[in-house]
């Protein structure tokens, strides 16, 4: 039968392993350090796997294939219940997941003593971050260079509420995080986007890779860059 299922492309892949523990049906595996769709009849179509993929290499087709057989899904989940039952693979640091306050933490009922937290999604790096997720459809986003949280005592009430954070240090990070950024402005429907960088020289790569996705995105969206100082003033933005 031809219907929906998922596809990895493995060039794509940084064998992180976040897919095959998003996965509950088992049909993901890691095979020689790369994802993998180990059977057919195991992929229910419904991708969990898609917004937990930090490069984006998984993605929807429509092609022949076995249909789902939950029996055979539920059947493999009870033998691996006498084992334990954890979920294993991949690494739990960069599942996918929105976060909440916790009941009573309200800004309502917080206190100066008791400040809440304003991260309302994880992962929060950038090179962890997947390229699509439910919490980035309609998002204000904030790409912070990392030592501002900590020069900034009110970056949580300032600039994180109401926003998606993401974070990094392109001194430290491998490689640019142009394409990554630029993927995730194409792939959501972000209506706002905010940079909070340092005043030192090195951060401005967060600066320049944010601008550059701004432009290979193709889309027009309001944003700004805040500059601190490193006492945690604003000298900028």
């Amino acid at each position: 039968m031809v219907r929906r299922i998922i596809e990895i492309d493995e060039a794509r892949c940084n064998g992180c392993g976040a897919c095959a523990a998003a996965c509950h049906e088992g049909a993901i595996g890691m095979v020689d350090g790369k994802a993998k769709l180990l059977r057919d009849d195991y992929c229910d179509g419904l991708g969990d796997c898609l917004p937990t993929c930090p490069t984006g290499a998984i993605r929807f087709v429509e092609r022949e294939a076995a249909a789902y057989d939950e029996a055979a899904v539920l059947a493999r989940k009870a033998a691996a219940q006498p084992q334990g039952g954890a979920h294993t693979g991949g690494c739990p640091g960069s599942r996918a997941q929105a976060l909440r306050p916790a009941a009573g933490t309200t800004p309502a009922a917080c206190t100066e003593q008791a400040p809440v937290s304003e991260l309302r999604q994880w992962p929060v790096q950038i090179k962890l971050v997947p390229t699509q997720a439910p919490w980035l459809d309609g998002a204000k986003l904030l790409i912070a260079a990392d030592c501002t949280a900590y020069a900034r005592a009110d970056l949580h009430q300032r600039f994180m509420r109401g926003r998606i954070t993401l974070i990094g240090c392109p001194k430290l990070d491998e490689g640019d995080y142009t394409d990554k950024l630029t993927e995730i402005l194409r792939r959501n429907d972000i209506r706002e986007l905010t940079v909070i960088r340092m005043e030192v020289p090195c951060c401005g790569g967060i600066q320049r890779a944010a601008e550059a996705a701004l432009r290979a995105s193709g889309k027009t969206i309001p944003w700004q860059v805040v500059t601190l100082g490193r006492d945690g003033t604003i000298i900028d933005g």
